[in-house]
């Protein structure tokens, strides 16, 4: 019989990737790009310094590594260096810019602003306000089948700021339908009034183009492994800087983060972060009209079937939608059969918008679809690693899967 292994001496292979399934669930998380790896593996494996531990050699590295990393991400957005904090993702910024400026500026007012097609790390957040005294706002959305559902007005917001209003939440693009937010004209109703406005970029950054002054944005949060970076890093834009006198800290500690957030900087996720960034910043041109054509592809596969629906902003106007998003409602059929009939394509179905939270989509029932049009959704995400042929096999998968339970129902 054959002895325990020792693990000194074992080998462990990567596990490889099955050829034959198809990835089109971008928007819940990308791969990671190779060039990233190698950009953080002397972080995991050489310089595994501390960034915090300043008496040494190992220790200055890793934190040279981490400011060089706060410069590129900084540039990348149009802010300073000392603006950008890192956390452990977008759902702890979202966290520490609502919590953190309500606790700070109660005593300006207790009324703060959302929109209810936002992520559950901002909505969640908003509910515990709500239960300590504050009031929340939830504003709707353009309905569908307007071009530009699932768009706040200006003038909605501009109607619902009060004098007791001390911050104002609006996603840049949203994780569902794509829909691309009017953020500098809602920044201008802000700025009149005297409030703050934060939005969660995570699904914009590195995707579309912006700065953070032109956006008039106080706060912004973003995730790394939506933009084929490192999962459990993120950082939060805090403009001015990184102060604890503008948010009250949620996690107390060692001081790190200029006491704004404690804990041990993820070195290698934070190069990993920067470098992921410097990618999608250097590619996004070619890649934007390459992700619009391979969406309209697939849209035009699926446009031969009848009963079928687009969700969210026109496809015809593209500085209203994220250009590798794709969410379609398809007619007498249910979305989670649906996907369970094809299994080979991983996508996102509109009847449960998280395996933790198995409710029907907020976002689609905001856009005022039927009980039945909200569970027939597939969400699409195309992604770098999307190719044409991959569209042509989801598309012929998907559509055979329709067409056989239309039959079983009898339609």
């Amino acid at each position: 019989m054959r002895g325990p292994v020792s693990l000194s001496k074992a080998v462990f292979l990567p596990m490889a990737a099955d050829s034959s399934l198809i990835y089109l669930d971008n928007h819940a998380t990308t791969r990671c790009d190779p060039r990233v790896v190698d950009a953080m593996i002397p972080y995991l494996v050489d310089e595994y310094g501390n960034a915090g531990s300043v008496n040494h050699s190992f220790g200055h590295r890793a934190k040279d590594a981490v400011e060089d990393a706060r410069k590129r991400i900084a540039r990348a957005i149009g802010a300073e260096p000392r603006e950008v904090i890192f956390t452990s993702g977008a759902t702890e910024s979202n966290n520490l810019a609502l919590r953190g400026t309500a606790a700070r500026r109660a005593g300006k007012g207790r009324h703060i602003i959302s929109v209810q097609t936002e992520h559950s790390s901002v909505l969640g957040p908003l509910r515990e306000l709500a239960e300590h005294g504050f009031e929340v706002t939830l504003l709707p959305v353009q309905a569908a089948p307007k071009p530009d559902a699932g768009l706040l007005d200006p003038d909605r917001l501009d109607e619902a700021i009060r004098a007791d209003t001390i911050l104002v939440s609006v996603m840049l693009a949203n994780n569902e339908i794509g829909a691309i937010q009017p953020l500098a004209l809602l920044a201008g109703r802000c700025r009149e009034r005297g409030v703050l406005l934060h939005t969660d970029a995570t699904q914009a950054l590195g995707k579309i183009p912006f700065e953070v002054d032109a956006l008039g944005v106080d706060l912004l949060s973003a995730s790394a492994h939506k933009i084929y970076g490192p999962k459990g890093v993120g950082m939060l834009y805090v403009r001015g800087g990184a102060n604890p006198r503008r948010l009250e800290p949620m996690i107390h500690g060692g001081g790190q983060e200029n006491h704004l957030r404690s804990g041990t900087l993820n070195v290698p996720g934070i190069v990993g972060f920067a470098t992921a960034l410097d990618l999608c910043l250097a590619e996004m041109p070619e890649e934007s009209e390459r992700l619009r054509q391979l969406r309209q592809r697939l849209f035009d596969h699926f446009s031969r079937l009848p009963g079928v629906a687009l969700n969210g902003p026109s496809l015809e106007r593209p500085q209203m939608r994220l250009p590798g998003n794709l969410n379609l409602s398809f007619s007498r059929v249910d979305g989670e059969t649906l996907m369970l009939l094809v299994p080979q394509v991983a996508v996102s179905s509109g009847a449960a918008c998280s395996s933790s939270e198995p409710d029907p989509s907020h976002v689609l029932q905001s856009l005022g679809l039927s009980a039945e049009a909200v569970r027939s959704s597939i969400r699409f995400g195309l992604g770098r690693f999307t190719t044409a042929d991959e569209i042509d096999q989801a598309a012929d998968l998907f559509r055979a899967a329709i067409e056989r339970l239309r039959r079983v129902a009898g339609d």
